[in-house]
Formats: C-alpha cells, sequence, structure tokens
C-alpha cells in the first residue's frame, strides 16, 4: 500500500507539476512581454530637430536675408525601381512640415519635393518620379533649364530646355535655380553626364548624374521657406490683377 500510494503521489506530483510549470511559463510570457516593450528599439523619438539657413543672396541692401528652417527626418520608406517613386518621411503636420516643401539629403542635394502631409508622416515626390519637375541652372553659364526623370535608370535625370548656343560640358554642376519657392538657390542637383544634340529643336537632351545617392537614404531634412506665404500673396495677387 505504501509503494502504491507513493506511486499515486508521485505522479500526482507530477501533475500538480506540470500545471504550476504552465502557469510559471505563462507568467514568464507576460514578464517578457513587458520587457521587450522596453526594450529601446521599441521605442523612437519624434524628428523635432531644426536648423536655420541664411541664403547668401541680398534681395537688397537694406532688407534681412532670406531664412530657411531645415527639418530634419528620417526616411521611413524609399522606392526607386518604379517609374513613379515616392519617399516617405517620419516626421509631419506636428514636425512642422507642409505639402510643397522641398527636400535634400544630409549633403544638402534635392531629393524631391513634398507632395501629402499627415500629422506624424510625409510623402516626398522623388526626383525619380516622371511627374517630377525641378528649376535648374548650369553652373558654367548660367542658363535655366528643368531636371525631370525618364523612369529608367535610377540617379540619372534628364536636363531639358538648354539651347544648343549655350557652352555644356561633361561633369558640369546643375544645381537649384531659386525661382521657387521649394529650394534655396544653388543646391546641388546633379553634373553633366551626357550631351547629346535634339535633331528636331534647338535644344540639348542632357543626362545628369544625381547628386543624391536614393540608393542609401536614411535621413533627409525638409526645408521651410520663412518667406513662402508672402511670396505667394503677391504672386497671387498680380495673377488676378492680370486676368
Amino acid at each position: 500500500m505504501n509503494e502504491v500510494t507513493g506511486r499515486v503521489n508521485s505522479q500526482y506530483n507530477k501533475i500538480e507539476y506540470y500545471l504550476q510549470l504552465r502557469k510559471t511559463n505563462d507568467s514568464l510570457v507576460k514578464a517578457n512581454e513587458k520587457l521587450y516593450n522596453k526594450l529601446k528599439i521599441d521605442f523612437d523619438l519624434p524628428d523635432t530637430v531644426s536648423k536655420t539657413v541664411i541664403d547668401s543672396i541680398k534681395v537688397d541692401s537694406l532688407v534681412q536675408f532670406r531664412k530657411y528652417n531645415y527639418l530634419e527626418a528620417k526616411v521611413v520608406y524609399n522606392s526607386f525601381a518604379q517609374p513613379n517613386n515616392f519617399i516617405e518621411l517620419g516626421r509631419g503636420a506636428t514636425g512642422h512640415i507642409k505639402k510643397d516643401m522641398g527636400v535634400v539629403d544630409p549633403n544638402n542635394s534635392v531629393v524631391g519635393i513634398v507632395t501629402d502631409v499627415s500629422n506624424g508622416y510625409a510623402v516626398v515626390m522623388s526626383l525619380l518620379n516622371k511627374d517630377s519637375r525641378i528649376s535648374a541652372k548650369l553652373k558654367r553659364n548660367g542658363d535655366v533649364g528643368t531636371v525631370t526623370w525618364d523612369g529608367k535608370e535610377p540617379n540619372r535625370l534628364d536636363l531639358i530646355e538648354i539651347r544648343k548656343s549655350a557652352k555644356v560640358n561633361k561633369g558640369d554642376t546643375v544645381f537649384t535655380s531659386g525661382y521657387t519657392t521649394a529650394f534655396p538657390y544653388g543646391l546641388m542637383i546633379g553634373t553633366v553626364d551626357e550631351v547629346i544634340p535634339d535633331k528636331s529643336s534647338n535644344n540639348y537632351f542632357i543626362k545628369l548624374r544625381s547628386s543624391a545617392n536614393f540608393y542609401g537614404l536614411q535621413y533627409a531634412y525638409a526645408i521651410d521657406n520663412l518667406e513662402k506665404e508672402e511670396i505667394n500673396k503677391l504672386l497671387d495677387k498680380v495673377k488676378k490683377q492680370n486676368q
């Protein structure tokens, strides 16, 4: 009887131990969940860094320099293999990013323009988008054209509307013209890679190598033109008067 009782008690203890072990495992799973949710990787501070940039071009000797505010943001999504590519930033309206802001990489090279904003995120139309149009200027002679993309090769752009009388050589620098409120004057867009005369017009087809590296883009800056509203208000007034 003692032997039988001992065996029964032993089996009962195993069952009780197993049930207790399940409770312990459940407790450990819950404890691990709490610990995992406290890991540093699970937390992310909102992008709030900014810097003020002063344009080097004076409008008038008695007027202050035009100022721009650069808003840092992490790149949370980036495409470069589609005909129409977009970049998503981990900073939005609550971080003072607005539609139509120009966006550059950490080296101040143009990457695109903000097209849509939510509270926490912003979508940027990349230069590698067939609908992208950026006003640009050749450093060598100051001729102004438009930078586009043909949807084929990433990091290779097109500069159009440059007349054949312009002197253009491989390696020439192309930068922002400053003719829009999205970008200050003089930000790098790319360098001339190939110059092809267009037989059907008086212009060149110019291929550029983009300054921004779209393959490894991790951070970007949205540019807030602090005088944008005043400029646009004046332009709207003039347009209405000439309608």
